[in-house]
């Protein structure tokens, strides 16, 4: 009987792993700015002889890239998905220190399309994909605020979708079955007239600071009845307010306030009602101030859940068992990305794993190119493992 991880282990070539992931890093990738580097994982996947093709999936400036390798014989299709858009920092080129790789979107998440495309080699050069397919979808317009995650909902729409996928975020531990969904809030708060000093008239202006106040009040008071709806794994809903900005100099009444942050919610809570809840807070906030308000309610993701004890996530921990040794605790996944679409749009079950990486949304991006060798191992072994499966 064949032993799959071993054949597999020793068809994963660090070296080629690594030189992808270089490929891709060195090309600045933006979010709304990611048509260089799809092109440029759309040439190392026809210079290896995948298939490939170019939906624009609503967004022609940066068509997205999908890839299969299959088997030929009836069977699931195990889907891996990323991004290969960036946040916007300035560009810090790749470079290699004792096994580590550096540079922007390394690990967030290049470094793991990269492993996505070493699993699909080693699948196709040991033949131990027997049933079924796998398929790499990548995109642009991940990243918030500056993407909305439209490319990735045209792909689902337009059937881009197999029977379970893997997303290489950089968690690798715990296994998440559960994740809030998420919102950012913008609110901006106006009074006409102009900017006046506070002594020829100033305080008697209506004012968008003590306006700004009560909503931060507010959003507290909302945060605090949020506490009790809670999740032993998932954690807690919540409102959050990370800036406030107002004012040109201390004795001038300004004309504009401004603040953003955040509402998470876990799966029950409907993201409209959500919404509801902002902006009634905010209508409530412009009578008594006799302001305006204009607050923007922008999903991420919104919640979502998966049974851990389905077929997919069965194969998963048989997998990284193989691959490691462990199985994975049971837990939820911290942050929003494209698994809670596709649990809730495309109606398939989605698994967060990727490398141990450091430093996402940062200029310190780094990922032990072990880890990815790691990655690249559990995601081939799990389309062996769910592939063929009945």
């Amino acid at each position: 009987m064949r032993d799959a991880a071993k054949e597999l282990t020793a068809a994963i070539q660090y070296d080629r792993l690594l030189d992808t992931a270089i490929k891709l890093v060195e090309v600045p990738s933006p979010t709304r700015s990611a048509a260089d580097v799809l092109d440029r994982l759309d040439e190392i996947l026809r210079a290896e002889r995948f298939s490939v093709e170019r939906p624009a999936a609503g967004w022609p400036e940066a068509p997205a890239v999908v890839s299969r390798y299959e088997s030929g014989q009836p069977g699931k299709t195990l889907q891996f998905n990323g991004h290969l858009d960036t946040v916007h920092l300035p560009f810090v080129p790749p470079r290699v220190e004792n096994g580590v790789l550096y540079g922007s979107g390394c690990s967030d998440m290049k470094g793991g399309i990269a492993a996505c495309v070493e699993a699909m080699r080693a699948l196709r050069e040991t033949g131990l994909l027997t049933a079924g397919a796998v398929m790499l979808t990548a995109h642009d317009l991940h990243e918030t605020p500056w993407g909305d995650g439209t490319q990735l909902n045209g792909l689902i729409d337009e059937g881009y979708l197999g029977d379970a996928v893997l997303l290489p975020e950089y968690l690798a531990d715990p296994l998440p079955v559960i994740g809030r969904g998420l919102s950012v809030l913008n609110v901006k708060i106006t009074r006409a007239g102009e900017p006046v000093h506070e002594v020829l008239g100033g305080s008697q202006q209506p004012s968008v600071i003590r306006a700004g106040a009560e909503v931060v009040r507010r959003f507290a008071e909302l945060d605090e009845q949020l506490r009790p709806l809670s999740h032993p794994l998932a954690g807690r809903e919540s409102m959050f307010v990370g800036q406030f900005s107002s004012g040109e100099i201390y004795n001038q009444a300004p004309i504009e306030c401004m603040l953003a942050g955040t509402r998470r919610w876990l799966p029950g809570t409907a993201m409209q009602d959500a919404e509801d809840q902002f902006q009634q807070i905010l209508a409530e906030v412009a009578q008594q101030h006799g302001v305006q308000i204009e607050g923007r309610f922008q999903v991420a993701r919104d919640a979502y859940e998966i049974d851990p004890t389905q077929p997919f996530v069965a194969a998963f921990q048989s997998a990284h068992r193989l691959a490691t040794g462990r199985l994975l605790s049971i837990g939820a996944k911290p942050f929003v990305d494209d698994g809670n679409e596709f649990v809730n749009r495309g109606g398939i079950p989605a698994i967060t794993h990727g490398p141990d990486a450091k430093g996402a949304h940062t200029l310190y991006e780094e990922v032990a190119v072990a880890e990815l060798v790691r990655v690249a191992l559990v995601y081939a072994l799990t389309a062996v493992e769910f592939c063929q499966s009945g």
